[in-house]
């Protein structure tokens, strides 16, 4: 999963993407302060 997190107007948004390159091209759209972070779970399949 992918989160991007928005800072803007004083507020704090979050946006979750299942992949990485919805995430990134929403990305490059948002204007403010913003993150880009994976989130990995222990019991994702590239850990099995």
């Amino acid at each position: 999963m992918w989160v991007i997190t928005l800072y803007l107007n004083e507020k704090i948004k979050m946006f979750e993407f299942h992949t990485e390159k919805e995430a990134r091209e929403a990305f490059r759209n948002m204007e403010g302060d913003k993150y880009l972070s994976e989130i990995v779970y222990f019991n994702d399949p590239c850990f099995l």
